[in-house]
């Protein structure tokens, strides 16, 4: 059999590869042993009897579970996970909830039973966004949640995101590899007892404990596009939308795991662009996008000019400040200049921490800190368990708006003084090596420079941080200048030294 030959399935299988092993020994077997073996593998993989170190390691991210189903991410594993998940943090009761993707039922089946036969009590709170499990976790007293999600990641994706008392971040830094390690062993304590299965809708509850933070009879008559991504946003923006006074606009609200409408990521530009459309054709006031489950959302001004996270991180922070001077605002080293100097100027305290969500929720709850915001889109509020909600942010802002009696664009601009690039990505090796080349070439001109986020240099009219992805060979740069030229100038430079 010619390389020719075996090059399609090399590269089918790289995707597979529980696979490989079978592939291997089927290529220099005859026919009817070939697909003996494969059916062999294939009964395998659905048991998750077999190892699969590399496959986990692969799956298994610093605050989550992700990978592509059922391809790396299956049912065995699912099942191991909810063994594992109760073996290393014993709670006694745990809140499971699931987002519409295709492989988010049968895994949450199975991270269910796994989690019952090691003894855990659970309650399915069914198909939910992943800030109702948070909130579900907090208001209820659950020891732990699991949510059953890849976020905003594309279709033929399947994952999970954990959280303990509270609505406290599970990360790599507590206890996450743990559980990846006895996943990847498959050796579990044997239970006293097993758990029982509960069922809760907590859908009402949470839209309730939403619209409390805000006063609605503020919000005004405002026509708003919202695009749900056929995610969860359209059935918490749905259950919502008779309290509101606001006309929404309904894009892509059919709940589809297929995501039909574009992929559920709202910060690739080409996912906005049928958003900014609407907004332009209905003359609204504004549009909002949420990603697939839901806990992510951004915005464009009735221009249809985007409202990146920085920027509404400004205009939360100054609307919770008029109702709580003197508070601490969180916001993260890639964000803009502008968020805390907005913090400063309306009499809030910036508190700075690096970007994750097991960090910010970890640095608020110590510091009981108000708010807290990222560029991507994740708002976090002391009021709801220091969690973070799509939904609460576009309330808040709905808010603002509406008591600014502004236009949107206007209320925004002076969030928009600075020019800064998009999170740009680089494929580097070494890592750390080309940190500290950056950092011996920057760091001796700088003004200021911090190490609390990869490497962050400050300079008159400019700044910049380059970070490490914590799962990949990649250099993550955030830049911002005071002008256009600047900015590309700084960009070119920059990509140059951590590109050679």
């Amino acid at each position: 059999m010619s390389s020719n030959t075996l090059a399609p399935a090399g590269r089918l299988f790289r995707f597979f590869p529980a696979f490989s092993l079978s592939l291997r020994l089927a290529i220099a077997l005859p026919p009817e042993p070939c697909l003996f073996l494969i059916y062999i593998k294939f009964i395998f993989l659905k048991r998750g009897d077999f190892s699969l170190n590399g496959v986990i390691e692969e799956i298994f991210k610093r605050y989550d579970v992700r990978g592509l189903y059922p391809g790396q991410l299956n049912d065995g594993i699912a099942y191991r996970a909810g063994r594992a998940f109760v073996q290393r943090f014993k709670p006694k009761t745990l809140a499971v909830g699931r987002d519409c993707r295709l492989g988010s039922e049968p895994l949450s089946k199975a991270f269910i039973k796994g989690a019952i036969g090691q003894g855990a009590d659970i309650t399915d709170i069914g198909l939910v966004s992943t800030d109702m499990i948070y909130f579900a976790v907090g208001k209820y007293g659950f020891d732990a949640g699991c949510m059953v999600t890849a976020s905003h990641n594309p279709r033929e994706w399947a994952g999970f995101k954990f959280c303990g008392k509270g609505a406290t971040g599970i990360s790599s830094e507590n206890g996450l590899w743990d559980v990846r390690d006895l996943v990847a062993s498959g050796k579990f304590e044997k239970p006293v007892k097993k758990g029982k299965l509960l069922q809760m809708d907590v859908l009402s509850d949470y839209t309730e404990k939403c619209l409390s933070l805000v006063d609605a009879k503020k919000i005004k008559p405002l026509k708003v596009v919202v695009d749900a991504s056929n995610g969860m946003a359209a059935k918490t923006l749905s259950a919502i939308e008779a309290r509101l006074p606001v006309k929404i606009v309904k894009v892509f609200f059919e709940v589809d795991g297929n995501f039909p409408g574009h992929e559920p990521n709202p910060l690739n530009p080409e996912n906005v662009e049928a958003l900014k459309k609407r907004v332009l054709e209905e003359k609204a006031d504004l549009g909002a996008i949420f990603d697939g489950d839901g806990d992510r959302m951004l915005m464009v001004d009735e221009k249809g000019n985007p409202v990146n996270g920085s920027m509404l991180t400004c205009l939360i922070a100054s609307s919770l400040l008029k109702k709580s001077p003197g508070s601490k605002i969180l916001y993260t080293p890639v964000m803009s200049k502008a968020v805390p100097e907005t913090i400063g100027e309306n009499g809030g305290i910036p508190v700075l921490e690096r970007v994750g969500h097991s960090f910010i929720k970890q640095r608020m709850r110590k510091e009981n800190v108000l708010f807290g915001g990222e560029h991507s889109g994740h708002f976090y509020f002391r009021e709801n368990y220091f969690a973070d909600s799509g939904l609460i942010a576009w309330l808040v802002a709905l808010e603002a708006i509406s008591e600014s009696g502004k236009k949107f664009s206007f209320l925004i601009n002076p969030f928009r003084k600075y020019c800064a690039i998009d999170e740009t990505n680089s494929d580097v090796r070494g890592k750390s090596a080309k940190l500290a080349e950056i950092e011996k070439i920057y760091a001796p001109k700088a003004e200021k420079t911090s190490k609390l986020d990869g490497f962050s240099a400050y300079f008159k009219g400019w700044w910049f941080n380059v970070r490490p992805s914590g799962t990949e060979d990649k250099l993550r740069l955030n830049l911002e200048a005071d002008s256009r030229e600047l900015m590309e100038a700084k960009k070119g430079e920059l990509l140059k030294t951590i590109r050679a």
